[in-house]
């Protein structure tokens, strides 16, 4: 088994947590517009039966989507960022 390493790069951990983050953004929203009525069943299901069906994805534009897609990206940054400070920080202790 390899050896975990005893720290992380901060910004460089942050930076693949946005990325994935946007790439999982953009697929989900595809998706919403590929295939409304399943992603509508899974989003309720992820949210334990909730009914969402009063939010209508159709009012969604452009300008929500890049606002969702940066503020998803930067506090995944943030996110990133925090947890290999604090992993770093605990794997030298």
């Amino acid at each position: 088994m390899a050896k975990l390493p005893s720290s992380h790069e901060p910004v460089a951990t942050a930076n693949a947590a946005a990325v994935t983050i946007a790439i999982g953004y953009v697929a989900c929203a595809v998706f919403v517009v590929v295939a409304p009525d399943l992603s509508r069943e899974i989003t309720k299901a992820l949210f334990h039966g909730i009914e969402i069906s009063q939010f209508d994805g159709r009012t969604a534009s452009m300008g929500s989507f890049v606002l969702g897609l940066i503020s998803a990206a930067v506090g995944a940054w943030l996110v990133g960022f925090v947890f290999a400070s604090l992993y770093t920080f605990f794997a030298k202790k």
